[in-house]
């Protein structure tokens, strides 16, 4: 198959960070009322006792931010892909009210879709190596190892440690973080248009770009209860369809597939693939610190994110710690055949995530 069946992509969702970073066009500010439409709903939500997860769209109206929201949902899935809110006050709120406020934006974005097998909708990443023994552990073995010593370090222990992340998408169509504190040093995001780098690499290296544009093998972490080569699929890292670009990326996941006996080795020309799309995303990444009270939301089908690792003050009160959702909006877009293996489904309005995937998979 020659690189002219996956033609250039064109439209805003295609940006250097360089060019990202100068114009500032990603970066917004709740318009004023705001603050005052979230108190009001809730202060009502606290009088019934509302738990977080249980608020629904119309227990937290946002009349007044309506014509807001929903530029916002256009520019996400039709315009740049990438938004950082600025000037939420996290200050006023109790850590239970934060998350009450947070979920509560979130419905107004779309449906929020389990972010593991254990079902949790609303999650907080943060360093738990000092208090979660499985992940320390899991560190403690590969600190200081050849990098192909040891069974790869999973995805969920290098997020939930103070170490950097490569660049990946997550398994849902939008992730939002708010930053409800920060450390002393680093945890800056990182992020970068996949749109950019799909161009990027079909113009410098066409033989790569259809590779990853042609299934490679994964290993989706998290599913235990499913037997190792039940957890192991086939699909490109790039895909199309109607014009629009969707990409499953997660390097662990690759790298992890490579440890079961019955999954082919990949190519030479297939790990240069990967690399080169490693090289191009760090070339041309924005790299943005957190702060306080910051909201970033990412569609993954158009963009990378990672982060520089960072480094806590827990005496001092400063411990980094997001509010993480994962959300299915309604205008997501319809994805290729074949993706459904990740996404579970494919069609254009319908709430997906890969943990629905694997949940449907392993019932």
């Amino acid at each position: 198959m020659t690189n002219n069946s996956y033609p250039a992509l064109s439209g805003d969702c295609l940006w250097s960070g360089a060019e990202l970073t100068r114009s500032g066009a990603w970066l917004h500010q709740w318009p004023t009322g705001a603050v005052a439409a979230f108190e009001r709903n809730l202060a009502a939500l606290k009088l019934v006792g509302a738990p977080d997860t249980k608020i629904t769209k119309a227990d937290f109206p946002l009349p007044e931010l309506e014509p807001f929201l929903a530029n916002l949902r256009d520019e996400l899935e039709n315009g740049l892909g990438v938004a950082r809110i600025q000037g939420f006050p996290v200050e006023r709120y109790d850590p239970a009210d934060l998350r009450r406020v947070f979920w509560g934006i979130g419905t107004h974005l779309g449906t929020a879709v389990p972010q593991s097998v254990k079902g949790e909708l609303i999650d907080e990443v943060k360093d738990e190596t000092r208090v979660n023994p499985e992940i320390g552990q899991e560190i403690d073995t590969h600190r200081g190892t050849a990098y192909d010593a040891l069974p790869i370090l999973s995805s969920r222990a290098r997020a939930r440690s103070n170490g950097p992340l490569r660049f990946h998408t997550d398994g849902t169509d939008l992730i939002a973080l708010m930053c409800a504190r920060n450390g002393i040093a680093g945890g800056e995001s990182k992020v970068v248009s996949t749109a950019f780098l799909y161009n990027e690499i079909r113009r410098l290296r066409p033989d790569l770009h259809t590779l990853l544009c042609q299934p490679y093998y994964r290993f989706l972490p998290n599913t235990d209860r499913l037997p190792a080569q039940d957890r192991v699929f086939a699909m490109p890292i790039f895909g199309l369809r109607d014009g629009k670009l969707t990409c499953q990326y997660s390097r662990t996941f690759v790298e992890q597939a490579q440890e079961v006996d019955d999954v082919p080795r990949l190519s030479p020309a297939q790990i240069e693939a990967l690399d080169l799309l490693a090289e191009l995303a760090e070339a041309h990444c924005m790299t943005v610190p957190f702060e306080v009270g910051d909201v970033q939301v990412l569609n993954n089908h158009v963009a990378f994110h990672g982060r520089t690792a960072f480094e806590d003050d827990i005496a001092a009160g400063q411990d980094r710690l997001l509010l993480r959702l994962w959300i299915s909006p309604e205008n997501n877009r319809a994805l290729p055949d074949g993706f459904e293996v990740f996404w579970g489904g494919i069609q254009a309005g319908e709430p997906r995530s890969s943990i629905d995937a694997r949940l449907q998979a392993g019932a």
